[in-house]
């Protein structure tokens, strides 16, 4: 069985870093407006693939582009601006569904990457793509049983892609599902002329809804109004079938979330994917992750079409299922490097000992601890106000340009 690469999701610097600092063996990202989270997430520019580039290989982190929307005419020179500007960065990859995408990708060299939204479900169609790209995503909607079959045709049949290696099979593992079939949907095209196909969904199927007959006016009653909603994958709990079928590369979704989503997704991954070749994946551990990401934002768990179970468990509310969350209380102001101390305005709320603080910023990432020790405005005291100057041991260096928040536990609707 061959260790399972996990791909991280980075939406900014903040989750790049957190992506690098927990494990991530590659992560993936979109420059400027053409990627399907084009809308959810800050994004990076075309000056940041240089920075992006460096900080992943420092780390031995492989890192694929996003380029994986619908291309009109007039996106062309942008695509193929965006490629030579990877290529230069020395990107590793291009993940792309439009076959123009492909062929320009493949025109500079670069590696390519078929994204989901292709609905790869069988190995005649790996066979054709294998002819442009080394790596496939599967469509979402498969069972591990059919996954398992390609990934063994693959082997049987020695396919191989443009590299001469065996084509590599992607699937997602975490994060975010949507109720049309492998991301493709036009409710938010035809409500609002937003197209989650060009990156711009605006998740009509996250709200509330209820059936009614027009001819009589009946309302249909619904078990739950978010009928359109599905929960979040997850598939850590039963990831050592995941890696016995075969695949290659697990992706976490996530762009448009928190880096400490990122952190604390990618850790637990890490130590299962880690935990299964060494032999002690085991039960306890597994509820030991699901008890951490249930920490992060969430929608409440499901195992998707996986295991052949009932298609489709949709989420309870509109929002986060998550146990905690963050409460932003203030800003870092110095780090004093001999002492190990970092410095921070208090701007929001009070800080007190014993509470669990998480700083973020670009280069610093997300860290997360438990406050033992604090001076406030310089005297020993346990708890700090707005407006209040505080110093707190650290074992890293803290930035101007990091935020300071505190972690409490969020009441979640049953």
């Amino acid at each position: 069985m061959q260790q399972i690469e996990l791909m991280a999701p980075a939406g900014n610097f903040e989750s790049l870093q957190a992506a690098l600092d927990n494990g991530a063996d590659s992560v993936y990202f979109g420059v400027e407006q053409l990627n399907m989270r084009a809308r959810a997430s800050i994004n990076f520019t075309l000056d940041d693939l240089e920075e992006i580039s460096q900080r992943c290989k420092a780390k031995n982190v492989r890192t694929y582009l996003t380029l994986n929307t619908i291309i009109y005419d007039h996106d062309l020179s942008i695509v193929k601006t965006l490629i030579k500007k990877a290529k230069e960065a020395d990107i590793t990859a291009v993940i792309a569904m439009d076959q123009a995408v492909i062929g320009m990708a493949r025109e500079q060299g670069m590696e390519v990457h078929i994204s989901t939204q292709i609905n790869i479900t069988n190995i005649e169609t790996v066979k054709f793509y294998a002819m442009f790209a080394d790596t496939m995503v599967l469509s979402r909607e498969l069972s591990l049983r059919q996954v398992k079959k390609i990934t063994e045709q693959i082997e049987k049949e020695q396919i191989k892609g443009p590299s001469g290696r065996l084509v590599e099979i992607e699937i997602f593992g975490h994060g975010a599902l949507c109720m049309a079939v492998s991301g493709k949907c036009y409710m938010s095209l035809h409500s609002y002329n937003s197209s989650a196909n060009r990156g711009a969904c605006k998740q009509n199927c996250r709200k509330k809804y209820t059936v009614i007959d027009q001819e009589t006016g009946f309302e249909m009653e619904l078990d739950n109004e978010y009928i359109m909603s599905p929960k979040d994958l997850c598939t850590i709990d039963f990831l050592d079938q995941v890696a016995d079928a075969g695949i290659k590369v697990l992706k976490i979704e996530g762009r448009g979330r928190a880096p400490e989503y990122v952190a604390k997704v990618i850790k637990c991954y890490r130590e299962a994917i880690d935990s299964i070749a060494d032999g002690t994946y085991n039960k306890d551990e597994v509820i030991s992750w699901m008890q951490t990401l249930e920490t992060v934002y969430n929608r409440g768990f499901w195992s998707g079409y996986y295991l052949g179970q009932k298609l489709g468990e949709w989420s309870k509310g509109s929002g986060s299922h998550a146990t905690q969350k963050k409460v932003y209380i203030g800003k870092g102001m110095h780090y004093f490097p001999k002492p190990e101390i970092g410095e921070f305005k208090i701007e929001a709320f009070d800080l007190s000992i014993g509470d669990t603080i998480l700083i973020t910023g670009p280069t610093t990432g997300v860290k997360e601890l438990k406050v033992e020790d604090m001076l406030v405005n310089d005297e020993k005291l346990t708890s700090a106000s707005k407006g209040d100057s505080v110093t707190i041991p650290l074992g890293f260096r803290i930035r101007p340009s990091d935020k300071l928040y505190k972690i409490v536990e969020n009441k979640v609707e049953a």
